[in-house]
């Protein structure tokens, strides 16, 4: 039989593993602190080499962006795509969320980090990140909207409201379990999310 499995070209193949490299290294120290030379030196490959895939820092870090954006999305979105629509989607989401969230504590989050880095930065990598993160806030949005709709929540439910007071659990996470150290920040926060969606459910979801 024809082998049938698509294969990257090498230059496909080279880009992915320095996205993955770059990757890494903005997780770790920040967006900003990302260089060719720096991004070179870890891949092993020289700042020509690089540039060949990336014609200038702020390209690369832009890439880094939407690479970071692509893996969330396969992480946390696509997975919950199985699940009802409604409540068990928008648990499903912040679920998701939650573990990704938890196993960055260690290497750092694209989003909030390039959040700060970037919040008074007028720019194309700020403009990426707020493109990346306005849609998965819509994402939570519409998940919300859609639980009221079901009847899973009580009518009167705010979305943007609840999703904002939930997005905060999930930034507080991150800084008392990441900045704090915490021990105690997972299930403080997975108890408050629970408590905030909990308030707003219909009767018979209760």
């Amino acid at each position: 039989m024809p082998d049938t499995l698509v294969r990257p070209r090498k230059g496909e193949a080279t880009r992915a593993a320095i996205l993955d490299t770059a990757l890494r290294l903005a997780s770790a120290t920040g967006i900003e602190a990302l260089t060719i030379g720096t991004l070179a030196e870890e891949a092993g490959m020289s700042k020509s080499g690089v540039f060949a895939h990336f014609g200038s820092r702020e390209e690369l870090q832009v890439a880094v962006v939407h690479e970071y954006h692509r893996r969330f999305q396969r992480d946390v979105f696509d997975p919950v795509m199985a699940l009802p629509r409604g409540l068990p989607r928008l648990k499903g989401l912040f679920d998701q969320w939650i573990g990704v969230v938890t196993h960055e504590i260690q290497h750092g989050c694209i989003y909030i980090s390039g959040a700060f880095e970037y919040d008074g930065r007028p720019g194309a990598v700020r403009d990426a990140l707020m493109a990346s993160i306005s849609v998965w806030r819509e994402a939570l949005e519409r998940a919300c909207r859609q639980a009221v709709e079901a009847g899973h929540m009580r009518p009167e439910t705010d979305p943007e409201q609840l999703v904002f007071e939930l997005m905060g659990l999930v930034l507080a996470l991150n800084f008392d379990a990441r900045f704090l150290q915490r021990p105690d920040a997972l299930a403080r926060t997975v108890r408050a999310l629970s408590h905030r969606i909990a308030e707003w459910q219909a009767p018979a979801w209760n």
